[in-house]
């Protein structure tokens, strides 16, 4: 059967990425960010790019590329910008306009009238408001003719290497049952995918060197280099930031696992000396090889969080980065080395999508009557 899909806010496209690793055919996207859509209609070719504000997009619009008429699209997907709910926007709040823009998720929902929507956003849109908009979200879906649950997913438990939490609104008109994925790494089974299971295999790429598209180190070992490598033989934005001096000399004093407290107090920005030893925990921080990443956010600074190299004495690069939200080698990100981070830290990692998405195919062929079996293809072993 023939799924299909258009994925709003759609930025690089994981989450497009996601559902088309589980069998849907994504038709359209849309986003404002240009260089995140010269990104998608490079790696997304079955889809058409709608580029500019969703405010100027029309159901019809959609609707035309992917020639598909009111009522058989099978799912809306999408993450409407997340800033104004996140918890490093120490200004988030109602006031900020980005936190309306579920309203024209909405609009659209009512102009499409899919079968199923999925809607993705940072955990910070529990608290704000007092939760008031998890309960608008909900409440407007249901004026509209669904039935909407949510469910904050852990990345880490669905075989992505990152510490990642994000709340996912799952929706239906049918009368299918609504469900969530379940939990397969941890302590739910499978050992989580660590640091190095990701990028172990990556070239060493000294600061600021720039190789271009080069080769990879050695063969792939384990489900997951094997997933993320597929029939790829060449690797592509896989050049790290050059790091000032000063930071090259406080980086030889952070060990594996170390931060900020490991550098001289001497050694330390100005702003640092005044802060806690309880604060920025993640500042300066180096990865460990056999740990889990923070979460990969749309500026891989060393001054942010812990983006520093297991081994090296560098900041990690857009592929590393990418390695870590469980984008494909095939995936290639195109624009400004800075477009770039932010492009892959505002995504939806695909095997995170990808799961969500199979939970779909499976209450849906429960509706059906079908056996839902096992889906082809599955990543973990």
């Amino acid at each position: 059967m023939r799924r299909t899909a258009i994925d709003l806010f759609c930025g690089a496209g994981g989450l497009s990425e996601g559902f088309r690793q589980a069998g849907f055919h994504v038709l359209a996207g849309n986003d404002i960010d240009e260089a995140a859509g010269r990104t998608y209609a490079a790696t997304h070719p079955e889809a058409v790019f709608l580029g500019g504000a969703i405010q100027d997009i029309a159901p019809e619009m959609l609707l035309d590329a992917a020639g598909l008429k009111v009522g058989e699209l099978d799912v809306l997907i999408g993450g409407p910008p997340c800033q104004a709910y996140s918890v490093y926007n120490h200004q988030r709040g109602l006031h900020d306009d980005r936190a309306n823009l579920f309203r024209e998720y909405l609009r659209l929902v009512e102009g499409l009238q899919p079968k199923w929507v999925v809607m993705e956003n940072v955990t910070g849109i529990i608290s704000i408001a007092n939760g008031s908009i998890v309960d608008t979200i909900k409440a407007k879906f249901g004026e509209l003719g669904y039935r909407v649950e949510h469910m904050v997913l852990k990345a880490e438990d669905f075989g992505v290497p990152q510490e990642r939490r994000r709340i996912f609104f799952i929706g239906t008109r049918t009368d299918a049952e609504i469900q969530f994925p379940a939990p397969t790494h941890g302590q739910y089974g499978t050992p989580f995918t660590t640091v190095w299971d990701a990028i172990g295999d990556l070239p060493f790429v000294e600061n600021g060197e720039d190789p271009g598209v080069t080769s990879y180190a050695a063969s792939p070992k384990g489900w997951y280099q094997h997933y993320v490598r597929g029939n790829a033989v060449e690797l592509h934005n896989h050049s790290a930031p050059k790091l000032g001096q000063v930071n090259l000399d406080r980086l030889r004093h952070i060990p594996e696992g170390g931060s900020w407290r490991d550098i001289p107090f001497d050694m330390l920005p100005a702003g640092m000396k005044k802060a806690k030893r309880s604060d920025h925990t993640k500042r300066y921080g180096r990865m460990r090889r056999h740990g889990l990443s923070c979460t990969v956010l749309t500026k891989c600074d060393i001054h942010w969080g812990a983006y520093i190299h297991p081994i090296q004495n560098r900041a990690i690069t857009v592929r590393e980065a990418a390695r870590l939200q469980s984008f494909p080698d095939w995936f290639k990100f195109v624009g400004s080395k800075t477009e770039q981070y932010v492009q892959v830290g505002n995504a939806v990692p695909p095997l995170l999508g990808r799961n969500v998405a199979e939970a779909i195919v499976r209450a849906s062929e429960i509706r059906h009557g079908a056996s839902p079996g096992e889906l082809e293809g599955s990543v973990a072993a």
